[in-house]
C-alpha cells in the first residue's frame, strides 16, 4: 500500500539542479505593474461600444506607478477593461483635486456638483493669486516712486533756471548803470493801466462831436414850485371813510310778481 502523503521525492542519479531553467520577472516589472482589484471611482461611458458604467463596479485591474509627481505624492495608472466589448480603459489619481481623470477608452459623465466644485479657487490658486498681486504692487510703488523722482528732478531743474536768470539780470542792470526790480515794472505796469482808464473815461463822456455831457441841474424855483403844488394836493384830498361792520338787513325780491304769480291774501 503506497502512502497517502508523500513525504520523499525520487532524484535520478544524473539529477544537476543547475541545469534547472526558471523564469522570473524584473523587480522593476513587477514594482511599476501590479494585479488589484478596485472599484470604478467615477461613473463613465465606453468610447468603443458604449457601455455605461456606473461607480462602484468592480474591477481586477492593473496598477502602474508613473514618474510624474504632484509635490512628493505619487501618481498611479490604472488599467481596465469595458464589461461588453472588452476594450481597455485607462485612468489615473489626481492628487491635486483629490480625484481621478479620466484618459482613454471611456468618457466620465457629467457631474454638476464637480464642475461647481472645480470653480472654486484653491487655497495653492489663491497663495498664487496673492503673489502675483504683490508683485504688481510692488511694480506700481516703483513706478510712483520713479515719476516722484521725476518730478522733483523737474522742479530742481525750473528753480536753477529761474535762478540763472535772475543773476543774469542782476548782472545786465549793474553794467547799464541801472538796477532793474520787479516792483519797477509792476508800477509801470500800473501807471500805464491808469493812463488807458483816464483815456477810456474821457471818450465816453464826451459826445459825438466832441462836446463833453454835462448833467442838467434843475433850478431851486421849479424845484420849489414843484414841492409846493404837490402839497396843496396832498391837503385838498380828503381822508377815506371809515370802514363799519354794523349789519344790515336785505329787503327780499319779490320773484313770483316778475313771473306773474298771484299771491292770495293772508287770512290772518
Amino acid at each position: 500500500m503506497s502512502e497517502r502523503k508523500v513525504l520523499t521525492k525520487y532524484y535520478p542519479p544524473d539529477f544537476d539542479p543547475s541545469k534547472i531553467t526558471r523564469t522570473k520577472k524584473p523587480k522593476d516589472a513587477v514594482a511599476k505593474l501590479q494585479t488589484v482589484r478596485l472599484m470604478a471611482p467615477f461613473s463613465m461611458r465606453c468610447t468603443s461600444c458604449g457601455e455605461y458604467i456606473y461607480k462602484g463596479r468592480k474591477f481586477n485591474a492593473r496598477k502602474e506607478t508613473t514618474d510624474e509627481k504632484y509635490y512628493a505624492i505619487s501618481i498611479f495608472r490604472f488599467y481596465i477593461r469595458c464589461t461588453r466589448c472588452s476594450s481597455e480603459i485607462t485612468f489615473k489619481t489626481d492628487p491635486k483635486n483629490m480625484d481621478y481623470t479620466c484618459e482613454k477608452g471611456a468618457k466620465r459623465n457629467f457631474e454638476p456638483w464637480r464642475e461647481a466644485k472645480l470653480a472654486e479657487e484653491t487655497e495653492e490658486e489663491r497663495l498664487d493669486r496673492l503673489e502675483r498681486e504683490e508683485a504688481e504692487r510692488d511694480a506700481m510703488k516703483e513706478l510712483e516712486a520713479k515719476t516722484l523722482d521725476a518730478k522733483t528732478e523737474m522742479q530742481i531743474a525750473d528753480a536753477l533756471d529761474d535762478i540763472r536768470t535772475r543773476n543774469a539780470r542782476i548782472e545786465r542792470g549793474e553794467k547799464e548803470g541801472a538796477e532793474v526790480t520787479v516792483q519797477d515794472r509792476v508800477d509801470e505796469e500800473r501807471e500805464r493801466q491808469e493812463r488807458e482808464d483816464e483815456e477810456a473815461a474821457r471818450r465816453a463822456f464826451a459826445g459825438i462831436e466832441g462836446e463833453r455831457v454835462k448833467r442838467i441841474v434843475e433850478d431851486e424855483d421849479d424845484v420849489g414850485v414843484g414841492s409846493s403844488s404837490a402839497a396843496a394836493a396832498r391837503e385838498e384830498m380828503a381822508p377815506p371813510p371809515v370802514p363799519t361792520f354794523k349789519r344790515t338787513v336785505k329787503k327780499k325780491q319779490d320773484f313770483g310778481a316778475k313771473l306773474g304769480i298771484k299771491k292770495k291774501p293772508s287770512l290772518v
